[in-house]
């Protein structure tokens, strides 16, 4: 019996040995296992940037942004506008609806009610001459691209209520229009009244404040320079609305922009174009291929014989001078580039189209060559390749020829230049260029490119970017050095990610003298009726 009580308390003692052993590892075991339920718990709540070694990252990712929810949508795979969400504010209808209102006082002289019709693409346009296609063809003028750039937004496949979801901003703020209903006749104080409205009511919204207004954007559609007003003297020209520093901190996309400065980008101008469905850009861009073009260079436009810098009347005489070149004259007189059908017709029969500067760096007619299938010839970098860097390929000489202003003073022949070009380059340039044009038009808002991507997909995306990644440098505690992106802006469109050039072959052309065209300070009506 002393030997069976022995085993027994050896049995029970063993036993209660290897229960303290299993709860001690059960416990161990659960530590663990609920350590790493509340790491993952805690990724799904908090944005954990790549370097998370750091410091001073980690600290800094503990702090509540306000955009974090953003953020985590953009990780998300099963949303799939998950970091694409826009957020569009509701803006007092004085900044929008009530302009295109009194679209009678946004030019004086040329009727734009006409031009704000459908959507502000215009009255459509009849094919009499065979010139368009039969779809999605409209008399665009190219100061509409706000109402047009507004009315995409509005069927934008990610829009949200939620502000805090958004990875941008949209500020439907029509400050083309604004702006062009005071440039004649009124007082600065006039000219700047509806600016200085927007930002005070842009700066008492909390959206606002999460980032001091760096994650919003809106659209001008007009050059940047109406938009400069350097002093507060009534004979300067336009406003003062890209100076005002809370504008500053935005990103607004303008017809064009500004080469020393960084908080303004370049989309395309409008052009006749607006299709509704993909298969009408494949067959446009088909046709364009194989058209038969009987002009070697052509030249749609008028002299501007104030301006002393211009080239225009020295490209007019070659035009004129060659048995290959082709002149389309838009002086006020003939009026020949009022009629898209004019312009559009001369560009389909023409291989090469000069685009020289317009009333201030670029000009619409630079895309509607594109949209023509016919190579277009700059005389400055500032006219296209240093403007709409999201749409272009870095190499322009695979789409584009370039002769220097200069080269034309002295007379270089623009005939012996583009003769020189083998018919093998041409046909690659041709098929390079009408390889642009999804990305140069604006699509009718009513249907979608499906596979296609145009003008306005683009500039969302890269907007989009643009605040992520201003986000998370945020995050990650990275700060830019702001003066030297403002000194070089030009520059950095031209190239890749971190990389960084101190000299360029364009510096010539961008030396610091910030000098817009002599005619914009004397700018009339008959320059805004020509064609850009």
């Amino acid at each position: 019996m002393f030997k069976q009580s022995h085993v027994c308390v050896l049995v029970l003692l063993c036993a209660f040995l290897w229960l303290c052993l299993l709860y001690s590892y059960g416990v161990s075991e659960g530590h663990i296992f609920w350590t790493n339920i509340s790491k993952t718990d805690q990724n799904l709540v908090q944005y954990v940037p790549e370097e998370e070694n750091s410091e001073s990252v980690i600290s800094s990712n503990r702090k509540d942004f306000g955009f974090m929810k953003a953020m985590r949508s953009a990780k998300n795979t099963g949303d799939p506008c998950g970091g694409r969400y826009i957020f569009v504010y509701d803006l007092p209808s004085r900044f929008n609806e009530d302009i295109v209102k009194e679209c009678a006082s946004i030019n004086k002289w040329l009727g734009m009610c006409k031009f704000t019709s459908n959507g502000g693409f215009g009255p459509k346009l009849n094919n009499t001459q065979g010139v368009f296609s039969n779809n999605g063809w409209y008399n665009t003028d190219h100061f509409t691209l706000d109402l047009i750039f507004f009315n995409r937004m509005k069927k934008y496949e990610c829009l949200t209520n939620d502000s805090s979801l958004a990875s941008a901003i949209f500020v439907p703020f029509y400050a083309g229009f604004d702006v062009a209903r005071y440039l004649w006749g009124y007082n600065v104080s006039m000219r700047d009244a509806t600016s200085f409205e927007l930002v005070d009511w842009l700066q008492k919204r909390d959206e606002w404040k999460i980032m001091n207004g760096q994650d919003h954007f809106l659209v001008g559609g007009r050059p940047t320079w109406d938009y400069r007003r350097s002093s507060d003297e009534e004979t300067d020209w336009g406003n003062k609305f890209l100076l005002l520093p809370a504008v500053k901190n935005m990103s607004t996309l303008l017809v064009e922009s500004n080469p020393w400065n960084s908080n303004d980008f370049a989309i395309p101008y409008p052009t006749y174009f607006h299709p509704c469905k993909a298969y009408e850009v494949f067959d446009w861009q088909d046709r364009m291929i194989k058209l038969e073009r009987k002009w070697l260079f052509s030249f749609a436009g008028a002299p501007r014989p104030n301006d002393r810098t211009s080239i225009r009347s020295l490209l007019i005489d070659q035009c004129k001078n060659s048995r290959v070149g082709k002149l389309l004259d838009c002086g006020i007189v003939e009026k020949k580039c009022q009629s898209p059908s004019n312009v559009m017709k001369m560009f389909q029969n023409s291989v090469f189209c000069l685009q020289p500067q317009g009333d201030s760096s670029t000009r619409r007619s630079a895309f509607d060559s594109i949209l023509a299938g016919c190579i277009p010839v700059f005389f400055h970098p500032g006219s296209f390749y240093t403007q709409y860097i999201w749409y272009l390929p870095k190499n322009y000489t695979k789409y584009s020829v370039f002769i220097s202003e200069d080269d034309i003073r002295k007379n270089v022949s623009i005939e012996q230049c583009l003769s020189q070009i083998s018919p093998q380059n041409i046909k690659k340039m041709r098929e390079n260029v009408i390889s642009l044009i999804p990305k140069v038009i604006y699509a009718n808002p009513r249907c979608k490119l499906e596979t296609l991507k145009d003008a306005f997909d683009v500039s969302v995306e890269a907007i989009i970017n643009k605040v992520t990644k201003l986000r998370k440098d945020m995050i990650e505690g990275r700060t830019d050095d702001d003066d030297l992106i403002e000194g070089l802006s030009w520059k950095y469109g031209l190239l890749g990610e971190d990389e960084y050039v101190n000299v360029h072959e364009w510096d010539l052309f961008f030396d610091g003298t910030k000098n817009t065209p002599d005619t914009i300070k004397n700018f009339s009506i008959d320059d805004e009726q020509q064609e850009e």
